[in-house]
């Protein structure tokens, strides 16, 4: 005699799980770790100057302070020298030290000279200070003005 047997006689229960497919993800994971970590480091040696302020939030009534490339100071369309900064600073703003100084500084401007103004700037009790470039160009062309803020 031939016997049928449905499937339904004897439930089998699978109490394993198949970690299988999170193995190879986690193997996937791993290899793309070790191929970005070495791109993720910078390996450019850069003799940095030092500021001693704190980074501040973006003002929203800015004055223009802008560093031409034989190092002379601007402020506004009026050219000042360093030393008479802080008191220039004050009859513009009022002396409302809490308004943000808008920083432009000429490509030919070292780094050292654009860190010393904005030392003296803050020594001044301009904290809020944001550096102006150009955004979206290539260089050499024709832009408007936009602002990025110090970090």
């Amino acid at each position: 005699m031939i016997r049928i047997r449905h499937t339904d006689e004897n439930p089998h229960e699978v109490n394993e799980i198949n970690v299988t497919p999170f193995i190879d993800v986690m193997l996937v994971l791993l290899v793309i770790f070790m191929v970005t970590a070495p791109l993720t480091t910078v390996d450019i040696p850069v003799d940095l100057p030092s500021s001693s302020e704190a980074p501040t939030p973006r003002p929203e009534e800015p004055v223009f302070l802008t560093i031409q490339a034989d190092h002379s100071l601007a402020l506004g369309e009026k050219s000042i020298t360093s030393e008479t900064l802080s008191s220039e600073m004050s009859a513009v703003t009022k002396g409302n030290k809490d308004q943000r100084v808008f920083l432009r500084a000429d490509k030919a401007v070292d780094y050292g000279t654009l860190m010393s103004v904005m030392d003296k700037l803050r020594a001044a009790g301009y904290l809020k200070v944001a550096l102006v470039n150009l955004q979206g160009q290539e260089q050499g062309s024709e832009a408007s003005t936009s602002t990025g803020i110090t970090p």
